[in-house]
C-alpha cells in the first residue's frame, strides 16, 4: 500500500496542548485506512504498538532520536539496553547491518520469523545511536505476523520495537495487554489479536563465534542443527541486545520457581496434568505441550497476577529444559529474579 508524505491527521506535539490535553490512545485496526493511519502516525515520530508472532511490539522510527527516545520513556526503559530494529525483508535489513555469508545463509533459513540476529553496525545505516546503544552492532529481524508486515510495508522504513510494556514488567501478547500498560502515553495500539509463539524472539549474535544472546521462539537444537553448538553470551550489567537484564517481565506478586507441593495462600502456574491443590491454580498446559505453554506463558503470568494481589505469591510448576523450554525458564527465572525498580 502506497502511503504519502502527507499526514492526513498531523500529531498535535505543542507542549501547552499536551499539558492540557491527555494523549488519547487510538485503537486502530489492519485495514487499509487505520494502516495508512499507523503509518503517517510513525512518519511523525509517534509510537504505533503491534502484534508480531512473538508478543507486541512498541515501534518508532529507528531513524528518528525524538521518536527513539520517546520509546524509552514510555516504557521507563534504562538508555543503556539496546533495542530490535524490525524490518519488512533481508534486503531492507542489509541496509543497516553487515551480513556476511553466514549471516545470510541463517537470515534466508529463518526469516521471516522469531529471530534477532546481532551483526555489525553499518556505518552509513542513519539509525539513531540510541538504538544500538552506541555499539558497533545492531539487533535485526523480520517479523512474519501479517500485522507486522503490513506495517512495515506501509511504513517503509525500519522500526525500533521493544516489547510493549513498561520496562521489567510483563511482557504483551494481546492488545488490551498494551492499553493496560501504555494508555495515555503513545499515539496507537494496532490491533492483530493473540500472539502464537507468546515469548520474544530468539537472539543469535554474529560477531564472531555464533552465540546465543536469549532463548526465544527458534529452540537452541534447530540453531545447532546447522551452526553446531553455540556459546552463551550477554550481559546484565551492560547488555549487547535486548533481554538480558536478571530482573524483567515480573508482575506485582513474588514469585517462586519449580514447586510441586501445595503452597498456602499461593496462585499456581501449572504445566501437565498434575499440579498440586492451590487457592488458586491455572495451568500453562495441561497436556505438557511447551509450545502450548509458551503462548500462553504472558498471559496466564498476568492472570495470576490479578488473581494473587501486589503483595501475594505466584508458584510456578518445573518446566522442562529443552526446546521452548529455555525460553519459558529463562522467563520466569527473570521474572522470579530480585527487583530494583
Amino acid at each position: 500500500m502506497a502511503i504519502g508524505t502527507t499526514l492526513k491527521q498531523p500529531l498535535n506535539t505543542s507542549r501547552q496542548t499536551q499539558r492540557h490535553k491527555p494523549m488519547q490512545t487510538e485503537h486502530l485496526f489492519p485495514n487499509a485506512t487505520d494502516l495508512d493511519r499507523a503509518a503517517n502516525i510513525l512518519l511523525a515520530g509517534g509510537l504505533v504498538a503491534f502484534a508480531t508472532e512473538t508478543v507486541y511490539g512498541l515501534g518508532g522510527d529507528a531513524r528518528n532520536d525524538h521518536a527513539v527516545a520517546r520509546i524509552f520513556a514510555a516504557k521507563g526503559r534504562p538508555r543503556f539496553n539496546p533495542l530490535i530494529v524490525h524490518v519488512a525483508n533481508l534486503d531492507q535489513a542489509r541496509r543497516y547491518g553487515a551480513f556476511d555469508a553466514r549471516a545470510m545463509a541463517v537470515a534466508a533459513a529463518f526469516w521471516p520469523g522469531p529471530l534477532t540476529l546481532v551483526v555489525p553496525l553499518r556505518p552509513d545505516s542513519g539509525l539513531s545511536p540510541l538504538v544500538t546503544a552506541e555499539l558497533p552492532s545492531v539487533a535485526i529481524r523480520v517479523p512474519a505476523h501479517p500485522v507486522a508486515q503490513a506495517l512495515l510495508t506501509a511504513f517503509g522504513g525500519p522500526l525500533a520495537a521493544p516489547s510493549a510494556n513498561r520496562s521489567g514488567r510483563i511482557s504483551p501478547t494481546r492488545a488490551a495487554h498494551v492499553f493496560d500498560g501504555l494508555s495515555g502515553k503513545i499515539e496507537a495500539v494496532l490491533e492483530g489479536g493473540t500472539c502464537s509463539v507468546g515469548v520474544e524472539s530468539t537472539i543469535l549474535g554474529l560477531l564472531g563465534a555464533p552465540e546465543l544472546l536469549r532463548p526465544g521462539g527458534i529452540d537452541l537444537e534447530t540453531l545447532e542443527a546447522m551452526l553446531g553448538p553455540l556459546q552463551t553470551g550477554g550481559s546484565a550489567i551492560k547488555p549487547s541486545a535486548p533481554g538480558q537484564l536478571a530482573s524483567h517481565y515480573a508482575p506485582n506478586a513474588s514469585v517462586t520457581l519449580n514447586v510441586t507441593v501445595n503452597t498456602a495462600g499461593a496462585v499456581h502456574l501449572g504445566f501437565g496434568p498434575d499440579a498440586p491443590n492451590c487457592r488458586s491454580s491455572l495451568n500453562l498446559s495441561p497436556g505438557a505441550d511447551l509450545i502450548e505453554a509458551a503462548a500462553n506463558l504472558f498471559h496466564l503470568l498476568r492472570e495470576a497476577d490479578l488473581l494473587a494481589g501486589p503483595d501475594g505469591a505466584i508458584t510456578v510448576a518445573p518446566i522442562p529444559e529443552n526446546g521452548l523450554g529455555r525460553a519459558i525458564n529463562d522467563r520466569l527465572r527473570r521474572a522470579a529474579a530480585p527487583r530494583y525498580l
